[in-house]
C-alpha cells in the first residue's frame, strides 16, 4: 500500500530576478548604486533603479523583445549594465553576456550560437561592433550605453539606451522559475566557449546563499567595489547579492585602472573590493607610488586564481585588509566555496591557522555537493592531502551546456565534472591545486603547477608566476618556470630556486626558470598559460641540443 505524501502547507510563490530588485526598491531604497562614467559619476538609488529598469523593460518590449529572446550586453561595470541584469530576465527574456575582451572570431562564433536579437554595448566598443555587426544575422537591434550627446557619429541606425526608456508603468510578469534567464559563456580553455544557461531558480537560490553569514555575509553597512568585470561569471553575482543585502555598489566602469580602484574605495567608504589576483598587484604598485592606504576597505575578495601567500600577508599586515578567497566557475553560478573561520581553525597553532584560512579556497557552501575522486576511482578521504578529480552538484550547477554542446555532462548519479583536481581536509575547506589540463605529468608522476607557483611567489622580489609544462627529451614533460620580478626588484634564478626548495620535492623542482616583462592574460584575467605552452614548449628541447 502506497501511503500518500503529506504537503506542507505553505504559498508556492516562483523565485524570480525581479523580485530581489522589487525588495530592493521597497526596504533598501536609500542605498546607493555609484558608478563612474567618462565624464562623471553617476549616483542613484536601489528605488530610483528599480524604476528605470521597468522604463527599460518596457522600452525592449517595445522594440518586439519577447519571452526567451537573447539579449545580449557588451559592456562594462555601469549602471546601465547593472539595469540589464534585471531587466531582461525580469521581462521573461535572456541576458547575454558578452566579454568584450575576447577573440573578435570568438565573440561572432558566440552571438550567432546564441542567436542574440539585441546587442546592448558602450561606446567605447562601437568600433568592434562595427567590425562583427555584418556577421551577426540574427541581431536586428543595436543599443548603445549613452545619452543621446555621446552616441557615435557614424551613421549606423543604432538607438540611444536612453531614448528607448519608455514609462514606468510596466508590472513584472510571474512565470516558471526554471525559465532561462542569464547566458553566459565559458572562456573557452579548450575549443569555442560553450553557453551556461541559468535559471531565475537557480539565480535567486545562489544569491542567497552567496549572501549568507559564512560567504559574502553583506549588511547595509557595506559598500562593494565591483572591480570583477560582470561579465565574467555573473559579476560573481554580486548585482543580485548587494540588492538582497542592501548594500551599496560602487561600479568603476571602463577605467578600472589601479588609480581609480584606489580612488574609489576612499571616495565612496568601501569596505569589500573584488578582483583577480592581477588587480591587486596593480593596486599594490599604485599605493607604493602614491604612498597611500586602503582607507576603510575592510575584506578583498581575491578569486580567479590561487592568491599568493605574500599577497595575503601584504593585505592583513601592510594594510590591515581581511584576504578573502573562494571557489567556483561559472557552471556553479559562480559560487562553491568561501573561507572563514571556524572554532577548529581558530584553534590551530600560527602556520597551520594561516594555512587553513588562507591558503585554502573555502569551505564548501550548502547546498552545492561536493565529491573528490581518486584515479582508483574512489572518493578521497577528506584529509586535505589525497587530491583527485572535483566532481559536484546542486540546484545551482549546470546540467549540461546550451545547445547540448559537449555532450552529455553529468554521470548517472548526476555529478558534473568540474575539471579541476584538488582535495578537502577535515574542516571542510576545498584546495584546488590544478587545472587537469595544467598538470605536469613527468616521466609518470604528477607535478601540480599550482604548488610550484605557491612556492615561487612567496619569493622575495617575484610579482607573478606560472608554471609550465613543456616536452623533455627523456621524461617527456617537464615543468618550466616564468616569472615577473617585482618593480624595482631583480631576483636571480638561483636565488628563485633556493626559495623553492625544500617546499617541494626534488623531482618537482622546476628545470629552469625564465625572467619575463609580463605574462599573458586570458579574456577573463587569469594567466594564459595556453600561450606559455606554444610559446615554451621546445624550451627545453632547445637547450638539451645545445649542450
Amino acid at each position: 500500500m502506497t501511503v500518500p505524501p503529506l504537503y506542507g502547507l505553505m504559498q508556492d510563490r516562483p523565485l524570480q530576478i525581479s523580485a530581489m530588485l522589487q525588495h530592493a526598491a521597497r526596504f533598501n531604497q536609500p542605498r546607493e548604486i555609484v558608478s563612474r562614467l567618462p565624464n562623471q559619476v553617476f549616483r542613484y538609488t536601489f528605488k530610483q533603479a528599480e524604476s528605470r529598469v521597468r522604463r527599460l523593460a518596457k522600452g525592449l518590449e517595445k522594440l518586439g523583445v519577447r519571452a526567451g529572446d537573447r539579449v545580449a550586453s557588451l559592456a562594462w561595470n555601469t549602471h546601465r549594465h547593472f539595469e540589464l541584469f534585471y531587466a531582461a530576465p525580469g521581462m521573461g527574456a535572456v541576458l547575454h553576456t558578452l566579454n568584450p575582451r575576447l577573440w573578435e572570431e570568438q565573440l561572432v562564433y558566440i552571438i550567432n550560437h546564441a542567436e542574440d536579437r539585441v546587442i546592448c554595448f558602450d561606446p567605447d566598443l562601437a568600433p568592434l561592433v562595427e567590425r562583427f555587426a555584418p556577421q551577426t544575422p540574427s541581431v536586428k537591434t543595436f543599443i548603445v550605453l549613452c545619452e543621446r550627446a555621446e552616441m557615435p557619429a557614424n551613421g549606423h541606425n543604432w538607438l540611444c539606451f536612453e531614448d528607448i526608456l519608455a514609462d514606468d508603468d510596466f508590472a513584472w510578469p510571474e512565470f516558471d522559475e526554471r525559465t532561462a534567464a542569464i547566458l553566459c559563456y565559458t572562456s573557452g580553455t579548450t575549443g569555442m566557449p560553450k553557453g551556461v544557461l541559468c535559471s531565475h531558480r537557480s539565480t535567486v537560490l545562489h544569491a542567497l546563499y552567496a549572501q549568507s553569514a559564512v560567504a559574502f555575509g553583506l549588511t547595509p553597512l557595506d559598500c562593494v567595489l565591483l572591480v570583477v568585470p560582470m561579465f565574467h561569471a555573473y559579476g560573481w553575482s554580486l548585482p543580485y547579492v548587494c540588492a538582497i543585502a542592501g548594500a551599496k555598489l560602487a561600479l568603476p566602469g571602463a577605467a578600472a585602472t589601479s588609480a581609480n580602484i584606489v580612488d574609489m574605495i576612499h571616495d565612496e567608504g568601501v569596505t569589500l573590493a573584488t578582483g583577480v589576483p592581477t588587480v591587486w598587484t596593480g593596486v599594490f604598485d599604485n599605493l607604493d607610488e602614491t604612498e597611500r592606504n586602503l582607507g576603510t576597505l575592510k575584506r578583498a575578495l581575491i578569486g580567479g586564481s590561487a592568491m599568493p601567500p605574500s599577497m595575503s600577508r601584504r593585505l592583513r599586515e601592510q594594510y590591515g585588509v581581511e584576504p578573502v578567497t573562494g571557489w567556483g566557475m561559472t557552471e556553479l553560478s559562480p559560487l562553491g566555496s568561501f573561507t572563514g573561520l571556524t572554532p577548529e581553525i581558530d584553534a590551530l597553532p600560527g602556520e597551520a591557522r594561516e594555512a587553513a584560512l588562507h591558503h585554502r579556497a573555502g569551505r564548501v557552501l550548502f547546498p552545492l555537493e561536493v565529491k573528490i575522486v581518486m584515479s582508483s576511482g574512489d572518493a578521497a578521504p577528506h584529509d586535505g592531502r589525497t587530491a583527485g578529480d572535483v566532481w559536484v552538484r546542486g540546484p545551482c550547477v549546470a546540467a549540461g551546456y546550451f545547445r547540448g554542446e559537449g555532450g552529455e555532462m553529468l554521470d548517472q548519479q548526476g555529478w558534473f565534472p568540474t575539471g579541476d583536481v584538488g582535495s578537502i581536509d577535515e574542516h571542510g575547506s576545498i584546495a584546488i591545486t590544478d587545472r587537469v589540463k595544467d598538470l605536469i605529468k613527468s616521466g609518470g608522476e604528477w607535478i601540480s603547477s599550482a604548488d610550484i607557483e605557491k612556492a615561487a611567489t612567496d619569493c622575495e622580489g617575484v610579482a607573478q608566476a606560472a608554471a609550465i609544462a613543456v616536452k623533455h627529451p627523456h621524461w617527456q614533460e617537464r615543468p618550466l618556470l616564468l616569472v615577473v620580478p617585482a618593480r624595482g626588484a631583480q631576483p636571480s634564478k638561483s636565488a628563485v630556486l633556493e626559495a623553492i626548495r625544500g617546499k617541494l620535492a626534488k623531482w618537482q623542482m622546476p628545470d629552469d626558470v625564465v625572467f619575463v616583462e609580463a605574462l599573458p592574460l586570458t579574456a577573463t584575467g587569469k594567466i594564459d598559460k595556453k600561450v606559455l605552452r606554444a610559446r615554451y614548449e621546445s624550451h627545453l628541447m632547445a637547450a638539451a641540443g645545445a649542450a
